[in-house]
């Protein structure tokens, strides 16, 4: 994940070089008022209890866990590496295993080091594939190539828990409840590639950001259009999750999904505050860059993403655990995981044909 802080409760805070200029300011940390959406009905069994959160069936907080920590002890899983073949080919088999429909994006990038061509890989997997009205869930499934910003070992070994690994186990466990579900529109679960191949040199930023989104949504447009291709997929929302392991989770709307997509943000944090969720906090803190920035720029699917940037908290965002040899699972919780799955999961039973 390669987003900057632009706005938080303190002011306006640049944390990367690469960040965008930022828009105009919606918030500045105020909490807006949100509704309980409109329709539906909560999964059923989803509690939080004295003993803590207990995620609705088939949702399962300690599978999920198990599902990180796999992940993880892969090792780096950085765009072309062994690592991520190794990760490719255990999504495939588990998807596979539970109904979904893998299929590969390929194509070829220029390494931002080496010049050479390398293998960039979306994954994509499609459930109930004869549907054309779709939404999108996605994740991105690479690691950074070093702990950049760690202060000690800024070129050791990144695991990327939280950060790539979180949202991928959270589909990951997701898949065993969608088979179940009865949609009214098809789901693709789309796994972004080289989110962030970057390297950074003497201060210096190499590379580009979300390669494997900004492919997804070029073709998308580059599609026919419907009246010549009926088999075209149109996709009416997205929902991005990325680094939602986190054991203190907070969740907060960042900028950007709020200009794209207000009234998708405004429904999910609705439906979270209807399971009784305060990790979801109906306020503007940050502009974030991630992959729904392609989505909704070149693609317009409304997308919106959900991202505890805070990591672990606000408070402690001197000592935060991202992009250093700190982000691994003991900082994150299945619980976590499944609380945004929780909330996905009933956004899907919602959506209408």
């Amino acid at each position: 994940m390669v987003s900057s802080v632009l706005i938080s409760l303190v002011g306006l805070l640049s944390l990367n070089a690469g960040c965008l200029p930022s828009p105009a300011e919606i918030g500045s940390g105020s909490p807006i008022a949100v509704s309980a959406a409109p329709s539906g009905e909560a999964p059923s069994g989803a509690q939080i209890t004295s003993r803590g959160w207990r995620p609705p069936a088939p949702l399962d907080a300690k599978r999920a866990f198990s599902y990180l920590e796999r992940l993880c002890k892969i090792g780096s899983r950085t765009t072309g590496t062994a690592g991520m073949l190794q990760q490719q080919r255990l999504l495939e088999d588990h998807f596979v295993a539970l109904g979904g429909k893998p299929e590969w994006q390929v194509f070829m990038h220029k390494h931002p080091l080496t010049g050479q061509q390398v293998e960039v890989k979306n994954l994509i997997v499609r459930w109930k594939p004869e549907i054309k009205q779709r939404v999108l869930l996605c994740s991105h499934y690479d690691t950074r190539p070093y702990p950049d910003q760690d202060p000690k070992n800024p070129k050791g070994l990144f695991v990327g828990a939280n950060d790539g690994g979180s949202s991928t186990a959270l589909l990951m466990e997701l898949a065993h409840a969608v088979p179940k579900m009865d949609l009214k529109v098809g789901v693709d679960f789309v796994f972004f590639d080289a989110e962030e191949l970057v390297y950074i040199d003497n201060g210096m930023t190499l590379g580009d950001y979300f390669v494997g989104s900004t492919y997804f949504a070029e073709q998308i447009v580059s599609t026919p259009t419907e009246t010549t291709s009926p088999t075209k997929t149109t996709y009416r929302a997205g929902i991005l999750m990325d680094m939602i392991g986190d054991k203190e989770l907070q969740l907060s709307w960042d900028e950007v999904s709020f200009k794209y997509a207000p009234l998708l943000a405004k429904e999910v944090w609705g439906i979270a505050k209807e399971l009784g969720l305060k990790e979801f906090s109906p306020r503007v803190l940050h502009s974030i860059r991630d992959d729904h920035l392609p989505l909704n720029q070149i693609a317009k699917i409304p997308t919106i993403d959900i991202i505890d940037f805070d990591y672990p908290t606000i408070a402690s965002r001197s000592r935060s655990h991202w992009h250093t040899m700190a982000d691994t699972p003991d900082k994150c919780s299945g619980e976590s995981i499944t609380k945004v799955a929780a909330v996905v999961m009933t956004w899907l039973q919602r959506q209408k044909p």
